[in-house]
């Protein structure tokens, strides 16, 4: 038995690369890291790596993280510039002794020391995009969802083994450094292969105060099933927020158990994901909330694939 699962429908090509790599016998490590840099190279996609929307200073920042659930190895990288793939970065920091998680200028010696590829990660569509921006919305709320957030992604192979990983270009127009919850172990991502693993996308400033990822794998220790762990975090991370601080942003998270199992959950109106399991052709499923305020989940059109690219 192997799969994987990912956040949003940008993330269906990769998704499809890594299971033919499963199928294959390859590894939960190698598959999801070629699922990822699927992704931060696709320059149209404008949350993640080439072609991300850059900072309030026109430069793109990366964040990125990876996980090895049986070994709990974990690496991250955050507002890192000019690299090409921050998932690879993040990995290789997984397999060193100390100096994990690494950011900014440290971040880019450590990279450029083990010779990861450079690259100039603001692309013209990115470039215009901002300048259209600050014509128009120069004093607006900076919002996670335009057309901009993280993939995530949950993985596991025939051995048993599982992993974790994400990757983004963060909030557009952020401040220069910021980092949210996507490198943050816990926050946006975690697994654990005797139980299962999890990543979050939204607004790394709310989900980064419920441990949203870790939340789930532990309520997946005590037995719960992805979908019913999903949905109990993010309802109380959700009704916490509300009751605290009046409001509460845009959470959506992924799961899968070390059975294949997998789960969604989120608080926005529609979110989209992507599963591939042994057996199974890559599906891109939809969780839509109704006039009533209740969510159903449904397999997404291909006319829907098509016309969504993100």
């Amino acid at each position: 038995m192997y799969g994987i699962i990912a956040t949003w429908r940008m993330a269906l090509e990769g998704v499809a690369e890594a299971q033919k790599m499963l199928e294959n016998g390859n590894n939960a490590g190698d598959a999801i890291e070629r699922a990822v840099c699927a992704v931060e190279d696709f320059e149209f996609y404008k949350s993640v790596g080439y072609g991300g929307l850059p900072n309030k200073e026109m430069e793109v920042e990366l964040d990125a993280a990876f996980m090895n659930g049986t070994t709990m190895d974990t690496g991250g990288v955050g507002a890192i510039k000019d690299f090409a793939n921050p998932i690879k970065i993040a990995r290789s920091l997984s397999k060193e002794p100390v100096n994990n998680f690494l950011v900014g200028a440290g971040a880019e010696k450590y990279a450029h020391h083990h010779g990861f590829q450079r690259r100039n990660m603001l692309t013209k569509q990115a470039e215009e995009e901002y300048r259209e921006y600050l014509k128009k919305h120069s004093t607006a709320e900076l919002s996670a969802y335009g057309g901009h957030d993280t993939v995530g992604m949950v993985c596991i192979d025939s051995n048993h083994d599982m992993t974790a990983a994400t990757s983004t270009s963060g909030l557009f127009m952020k401040h220069p450094g910021r980092v949210g919850d996507s490198p943050l172990p816990g926050c946006g991502y975690y697994v654990d292969s005797e139980a299962g693993g999890a990543t979050a996308t939204g607004l790394g400033e709310d989900i980064m105060k419920g441990c949203l990822s870790y939340e789930i794998v532990r309520l997946m220790k005590e037995g719960k099933k992805p979908q019913e762990a999903c949905d109990l975090a993010v309802t109380a991370l959700d009704a916490q927020l509300k009751a605290r601080q009046g409001r509460t942003r845009d959470i959506s998270v992924i799961a899968m158990n070390n059975k294949g199992e997998w789960g969604a959950a989120t608080n926005i109106e529609c979110f989209s994901f992507v599963t591939a399991l042994e057996g199974e052709q890559p599906t891109v499923y939809l969780l839509k909330k109704d006039p009533a305020g209740a969510y159903h989940l449904e397999e997404a059109s291909e006319e829907w694939i098509r016309n969504h690219t993100e």
